[in-house]
């Protein structure tokens, strides 16, 4: 922690170009659990906690988590009298690091939250301005319990910075009732090239009624197609290894733009805003038919359509053959703030340790969440992942489990984007030409060459962690 701590003044006066740093991600897929006794064997004190307030800070329905920390608070009063949990929704992490950093400024540490919810490049930003508790010393001697590279993200210079709160896949979930409907195999969908194919069935013989998926005018186009997506599973880069702007240049990226455009330009993709009511009700109406997002997009099926029920289908990402791997893991992170004060750090801990391996409880808040259409994930914990439960059938999926279904698209990844402190910035510019692209105001060529062109003007060069 020495390290960036002797960095923090000089981080700190570059904090206004670092603002962009941490994007809006998804609603985080919460978990459960709440053994005492398996907390103490991860570190942690085993006595009482004085009273207090824990604040949780976190983007999307931090209420949901909280449902599960009121819980475990409850069944350990012996352990945490008089504490209490307060869950704070954030619009976007860039606001976290701007508030973060305005108080670590002025010494007022007791303001700052005590956890964040964060991306990989949150975690990023974060721990180069100093603000993230190191977990090296914690998690390293228990980091086999866990899927493999759950820390990955949150691993700069070889400390660890944040604890696994979610692995989640790249999936690719389809309206089986169309497909059957207009004689189009989903199979063929194991591929971009059979993807493609099947959009172009699907409009030949729908009359032009059915699109394969959707188009964001904003910025979801960029974030959900790009960055989690295409870029990853076509090998694309958007700084070499010294950090140098090559994006221009890039095979992969002109093979993973280029696989967006053709889509695009061959009319398979529907124009509206993402996570809108004009989406779902375009979805509920068999007008788009698949959505090549995260599996977090679960959630978000599950709780805004009602007429398409028992209809979907979900399948590991299609692969680029001359790629060869599936989609990229998106991990979400537990990170402790650094806030000067220990007091309440081993109760931190023990809260995310029974979240993430105390399965009876997990199943619990789970099925609660499953009631009220609430985000939760597949565990991170290897073990828990052996429960027949996390292979149990879905009646959204019309009997096909979900779960299993998830935890099988974790197979053969293909690596995250490198992420580095000036990424946000990036992704800001990259993603205003490609919502120009978008708009029909240039070409897919000229979005490249225009995005490669004003970060090595803005940006420069990147500092790899």
């Amino acid at each position: 922690m020495k390290w960036f701590r002797a960095k923090r003044i000089v981080a700190l006066t570059l904090i206004t170009a670092l603002l962009a740093a941490c994007g809006t991600t998804e609603p985080l897929a919460p978990g459960g659990g709440g053994s005492a006794a398996a907390s103490a064997q991860a570190g942690g004190k085993s006595e009482s906690y004085p009273s207090g307030k824990l604040v949780w800070w976190a983007t999307g329905q931090p209420k949901f988590r909280k449902m599960y920390f009121d819980s475990w608070l409850e069944r350990n009063a012996d352990i945490a009298p008089g504490v209490e949990v307060e869950a704070t929704t954030i619009a976007t992490n860039n606001d976290a690091l701007q508030k973060i950093a305005m108080y670590s400024m002025s010494g007022d540490y007791e303001s700052m939250p005590d956890i964040l919810f964060l991306d990989s490049v949150g975690v990023v930003n974060m721990a180069m301005n100093g603000f993230l508790l190191d977990m090296t010393d914690y998690y390293s001697p228990m980091a086999d319990q866990f899927v493999p590279g759950a820390v990955s993200d949150a691993t700069i210079g070889g400390k660890i910075y944040a604890l696994p709160d979610a692995v989640r896949p790249q999936m690719l979930f389809y309206n089986a009732e169309v497909f059957e409907r207009y004689s189009v195999d989903p199979a063929m969908m194991n591929t971009f090239d059979g993807y493609l194919e099947a959009g172009r069935q699907l409009k030949e013989k729908s009359g032009g009624k059915v699109y394969l998926s959707y188009i964001d005018p904003g910025s979801y186009t960029w974030r959900y197609w790009c960055r989690r997506g295409l870029m990853p599973q076509a090998g694309a880069k958007i700084w070499d290894d010294a950090g140098n702007v090559v994006i221009g240049e890039d095979p992969g990226t002109k093979l993973a733009l280029g696989f967006l455009d053709q889509l695009n330009s061959e009319g398979l993709l529907y124009k509206t805003d993402m996570m809108q009511q004009p989406l779902y009700e375009a979805t509920d109406e068999g007008i788009i038919a698949t959505y090549y997002m995260g599996a977090f997009w679960d959630e978000f099926m599950r709780g805004n359509l009602t007429q398409t029920v028992g209809d979907w289908r979900a399948m590991a990402a299609p692969v680029f053959p001359e790629i060869g791997t599936g989609g990229a893991p998106v991990s979400t992170f537990y990170c402790l703030i650094d806030k000067h004060d220990d007091t309440y750090v081993g109760l931190l801990q023990k809260l995310w340790y029974d979240f993430v391996t105390d399965g009876e409880a997990y199943k619990t808040w789970v099925d609660q969440m499953m009631t009220e259409n609430g985000p939760y994930n597949n565990p991170v914990s290897l073990e828990m992942l052996k429960d027949p439960y996390w292979q149990e059938p879905s009646d959204f999926y019309g009997g096909q489990s979900f779960r299993k279904t998830e935890s099988e698209a974790l197979n053969n990844p293909s690596a995250n984007l490198v992420v580095t402190p000036s990424d946000a910035e990036a992704d800001n510019i990259i993603s205003a030409e490609i919502e120009t692209y978008v708009a029909g105001e240039q070409t897919m060529e000229q979005a490249i060459a225009n995005m490669d062109r004003e970060l090595k003007a803005r940006i420069g060069q990147a500092q790899i962690p």
